[in-house]
């Protein structure tokens, strides 16, 4: 038996009126929290930044992540604990789980958390990854490199998102500077072979304790500057890849031992296969175009796993194509939402704004989404384009 599933806790079925736990205060919490809390469940949040996106709409304890009697605050008012994003602490995690109810476990979270482990477990499962080794000092990159051979992806083994935290490097002579600017960051480093990609995509699966098991339809992902810009349903690759996408999701939910959301992110091969390049036990950005596209949207699903109740229908209702909203962005895509011009109506397209109540507004930080509802992707894409908002960057 693994260490994941060692680490869970005894199945408990939670209906409305229970209150849920949340470690996070970001875009996903809220999220989580406006359509849970339309199901009748109660939210607490705990996060360190005052009036944070999930705060504005629950209650939140104000405290750091590795606060321990905050987490114990948390764990008082909660009847279930579940977690936004998978960098939180997972000492608190662990210590939530031996005095509260986490359904999702902290062991998982300390697979997700590190490149390496989760590779490994990813292999476990019998399910394809890119080509990677563990990188120690210089040498042990440049022999890799040679193993692996160039191009290729040095990474650190923890903290990177959104393009952050990573390198790469298509030349020998590139190596020891890739190396020198993310040493210095003193996390572990792990080298990757580059995949020449035809499509990235992801697939988002859920699991509940009793083990019901369903995954969302495949998203096709564009990402700009490392940030993913567009999510495009139905994903423009051949039905065969989908469908073996949606297995390989659903057949590491069910190796990892998952309650609630997996995200899965994958590479589509030139010549088809499938690699996963990594995954995340939460809503994801890549699932947002299921609030208004699909039967059952990413946030109730993963409220439903939570709390054992029969998932939901994952139904794609129509074409939708997701556009984030960056800070560069926003004000003209605050403007587009009261504005009806008649050139763009000839798209035929329902675009659906989300904010999310962050109070500062930057360049590449994520203020936002709209999902473009469609009769044809190709519309949507048509309607992104001619707003000339995400021409910006």
């Amino acid at each position: 038996m693994s260490s994941v599933q060692q680490s869970q806790p005894q199945a408990k079925t939670l209906l409305p009126g229970a209150t849920i736990g949340v470690l996070g205060g970001g875009q996903l919490g809220r999220m989580m929290a406006l359509a849970g809390t339309a199901m009748g469940y109660r939210f607490v949040t705990l996060d360190p930044t005052p009036d944070s996106p999930c705060g504005q709409v629950t209650p939140q304890i104000e405290a750091g992540y590795g606060d321990e009697e905050a987490a114990r605050k948390l764990a008082a008012g909660s009847d279930v604990i579940t977690y936004e994003f998978e960098n939180v602490d997972a000492g608190v995690a662990a210590l939530l789980e031996r005095e509260s109810y986490v359904p999702q476990g902290s062991a998982l979270l300390y697979t997700t958390q590190h490149r390496l482990r989760e590779k490994q477990a990813i292999e476990a499962a019998g399910v394809p990854v890119a080509p990677y080794r563990e990188v120690t000092d210089l040498q042990s990159l440049i022999i890799a490199a040679g193993e692996l051979g160039l191009p290729c992806v040095l990474k650190t083994a923890t903290g990177g998102y959104d393009g952050k935290g990573q390198a790469v490097i298509r030349t020998a002579d590139e190596l020891e500077t890739a190396y020198r600017e993310l040493a210095a960051s003193g996390r572990e480093l792990v080298l990757e072979k580059f995949i020449a990609f035809a499509a990235e995509i992801s697939v988002i699966a859920a699991r509940s304790p009793k083990g019901e098991i369903k995954s969302f339809p495949v998203s096709e992902n564009i990402h700009v500057n490392g940030i993913l810009h567009l999510s495009i349903v139905p994903a423009r690759v051949e039905e065969s890849i989908q469908r073996e996408a949606r297995k390989l999701a659903e057949r590491l939910a069910e190796s990892l031992n998952v309650a609630g959301l997996l995200a899965v992110e994958m590479f589509v091969a030139e010549d088809g296969g499938l690699y996963v390049n990594e995954v995340a036990p939460r809503p994801h950005n890549s699932g947002h175009y299921t609030m208004e596209a699909c039967a059952t949207s990413q946030f109730e699903q993963h409220i439903r796993a939570i709390c054992n109740l029969p998932l939901g229908d994952t139904t794609l209702l129509s074409p939708v194509v997701m556009v984030n909203v960056l800070g560069q962005h926003l004000e003209e895509a605050v403007k587009l939402a009261g504005v009806s011009d008649p050139s763009l109506n000839e798209f035929g397209v329902v675009p659906k704004l989300h904010l999310y109540g962050k109070t500062e507004s930057k360049t590449g930080r994520k203020m936002g989404h709209i999902n473009v509802l469609c009769k044809d992707v190709q519309h949507a894409l048509d309607w992104v384009e001619q707003t000339h908002i995400w021409r910006q960057g």
